[in-house]
């Protein structure tokens, strides 16, 4: 209820009703660029994990287990880390053969540095190769090669100098801190990167930018590259020929990637090539390289005095390499064992709900409806952690090539590099498996995946704020609902649309209906589009996915939450509130959302994230929903209650 900031009219702005009280009450933690439910919640899920990972003394651990131990006591062995100060990243730089700017190197070798860092060191340079499902044949895995990321979160930065100057200027500082040598020329080339990257917002549609070819096409694709080596290197010991099959999501860029490469002189490609190792390899060093990023991050994310203990950093880094026997114990010491039926249940009555409203949807023509709902009855739920984590015998046997010992830090780090290129070659002859999760248990987060067609909700998120056995079911719909429907919604987005209930990316609707789809979503790009946060305006058509899963999610929830009081009667309400029920879920829904953040941080996010910030993900989405104004009896053309809704699902 503090949360709440009752001066304001809920009819005039839901989000500083639901958030006003908890914007005062909650100055950015120091160190923090961002701050809100998920956060906090995090900060909660990590202190568990602190607790587990130092408690030795623990009977019954499986292998992996006290493997993620040691690689968390090797990560908090400073003492050991300074002692070594630069030196493993010295010898590491010598054995790929030396470095342009620090002494000899042999100038010759191209090929093989960029063999060696993407092979051993998991870095992408020019562009970005791995194994995942093949979007066209979704029982099968398939190399795939797309454009690779840059030294800044977006090409933006790069390319509108003066807006962010500060930012480019701190970049080459902290390039400059880490390597003690002249850098402009690298920003330059990686200008020149950003110049030929295509936009986030340009690869929405997949079936645009998907290209099947074979391993030879490359060659003629991108010459610049000895692609049939490369492949093999980075695929070992996998054996792989000439017409081995590979997608290519960035076929202009690799053309324009290779005349680069050939015409940059071979002392900058080696420069930029050892850079991207450098860099990788900062946070795992001493502290005069720890510094370094730390100065960069605060001008970044506009951090002020940012000293995160060192043990947050080894409990994120020990999650990222060991996330599943990690996983293992935080699931053992915190979830119970019936909250994985109660989430089923939940899921399946909004499942109910997405489906019953697919009825009204007048756009769509019946065949296409009736597909789609084919699509949400074979949806996949995935809850909790998946099945092999609490098998100790399969869980030692995933870990078993990755050696971890209990002092070397930078050690184990190369190990797990190591490890985890042969489980991504190893995937490429498997089946797509549904054990394989992309997110850890303990997170506090929840994906859908297009080409499994199913949706996971970690352990991690299935607490509070988001979920409590012992709240009213209106904050649980609310909440949590709200997060499963969002889930549910991306299987019918922009790009969720295109894949059906197999996985498989094909033109599934009638083109009637697609077109109809195209004109309904129009509506919501130009809504978010006209929103904007300092100044900035936000981009409609990059938030889409998740604008369309926003509001589908709240209805399907709400429709939900109205579904269960039909079964079950209204559940009493809280006097002191001084709320319904049904008010309350569109309250639980936005304190949710409640987040503060520097304007860095927020600028950042309008360039490069998918979400739109957490105050128009409320009110954006509630002044589409009928049902709120109803319940809060706003009056016509209120600024929640316009007259022109954008309606999808």
């Amino acid at each position: 209820m503090g949360a709440l900031d009752r001066s304001v009219d809920p009819c005039h702005d839901f989000y500083n009703f639901a958030c006003g009280g908890w914007v005062k009450n909650n100055p950015l933690p120091e160190g923090k660029s961002r701050w809100g439910p998920f956060s906090n919640l995090w900060e909660h899920n990590m202190l568990v994990m602190k607790h587990l990972l130092e408690n030795t003394t623990m009977k019954g651990l499986s292998k992996a287990e006290e493997k993620a131990q040691r690689y968390y006591q090797a990560c908090m062995n400073e003492a050991k880390i300074e002692e070594l100060g630069a030196k493993p990243l010295q010898e590491l730089i010598n054995q790929i053969g030396g470095w342009a700017l620090t002494g000899p190197w042999d100038k010759d070798n191209f090929q093989e540095v960029l063999r060696i860092v993407s092979a051993n060191y998991r870095t992408s340079p020019f562009f970005t190769v791995f194994v995942s499902t093949d979007s066209k044949n979704s029982n099968s895995n398939i190399i795939q090669v797309d454009q690779s990321s840059l030294g800044l979160p977006s090409r933006d930065y790069y390319l509108n100098k003066t807006a962010n100057e500060k930012y480019l200027t701190a970049y080459l500082n902290f390039l400059m801190d880490t390597s003690q040598a002249m850098m402009e020329e690298i920003v330059d080339f990686e200008t020149t990167l950003a110049n030929i990257t295509v936009p986030q917002e340009e690869r929405r549609d997949e079936e645009l930018i998907y290209h099947k070819m074979e391993a030879k096409d490359l060659t003629t694709l991108a010459p610049a590259v000895d692609w049939m080596p490369y492949l093999t290197e980075v695929f070992a010991p996998v054996p792989l020929n000439e017409s081995e099959p590979v997608v290519v999501y960035a076929k202009e860029y690799l053309q324009k990637v290779s005349d680069l490469i050939t015409k940059t002189n071979k002392s900058l490609l080696n420069n930029y090539m050892i850079m991207k190792v450098v860099r990788k390899m900062v946070s795992i060093l001493d502290q005069r390289f720890q510094d370094a990023e730390q100065r960069f991050l605060e001008v970044m994310y506009g951090t002020k005095k940012s000293c995160t203990p060192r043990w947050k950093l080894c409990v994120s880094d020990t999650d990222s390499a060991l996330g599943f026997a990690l996983g293992a114990m935080f699931v053992k010491a915190t979830f119970a064992e019936d909250s994985k039926a109660i989430a089923e249940d939940m899921v399946a009555e909004i499942k109910w709900a997405f489906e019953d409203s697919l009825k009204y949807v007048s756009w769509m023509d019946s065949d296409t409806k009736k597909a789609a709902k084919e699509k949400a009855d074979a949806i996949y739920n995935m809850v909790g952690y998946p099945e092999f984590i609490m098998n100790a015998t399969k869980l030692d046997k995933v870990f078993n090539d990755f050696e971890v010992v209990s002092d070397l830090y930078f050690q184990n780090v190369m190990q797990y590099y190591n490890f985890s290129a042969r489980v991504t070659a190893d995937q490429l002859r498997k089946t797509p498996n549904r054990n394989q999760w992309s997110m850890t248990p303990p997170t506090v987060n929840a994906y859908y995946n297009p080409t499994k067609n199913e949706m996971v909700l970690p352990a991690g998120i299935l607490q509070a704020p988001f979920y409590s056995r012992s709240w009213p079911k209106a904050l649980n719909f609310g909440g949590i609902g709200v997060v499963m429907g969002h889930e549910l919604t991306h299987a019918f987005d922009d790009q969720g649309r295109e894949y059906d209930k197999d996985g498989n990316l094909r033109p599934w609707w009638k083109n009637s209906s697609v077109e109809a789809f195209k004109k309904q979503t129009q509506c919501m790009v130009e809504q978010y589009g006209n929103y904007s946060i300092n100044k900035e305006p936000l981009n409609g058509r990059h938030t889409l996915g998740e604008n369309i899963a926003d509001n589908g999610g709240l209805k399907a929830a709400y429709k939900a939450y109205v579904n269960w009081i039909k079964k079950n009667g209204e559940e009493a309400t809280l006097p002191a509130l001084g709320m319904t029920n049904h008010q309350l879920f569109f309250v639980g829904f936005a304190q949710v959302w409640c987040s503060v953040r520097t304007p860095e941080s927020s600028h950042e996010g309008v360039i490069t994230d998918p979400h739109s910030p957490s105050r128009f993900r409320v009110i954006g989405t509630i002044s589409n929903s009928h049902e709120f104004s109803k319940h809060f009896g706003c009056k016509a053309n209120a600024p929640m209650n316009p007259k022109h809704k954008c309606e999808l699902w």
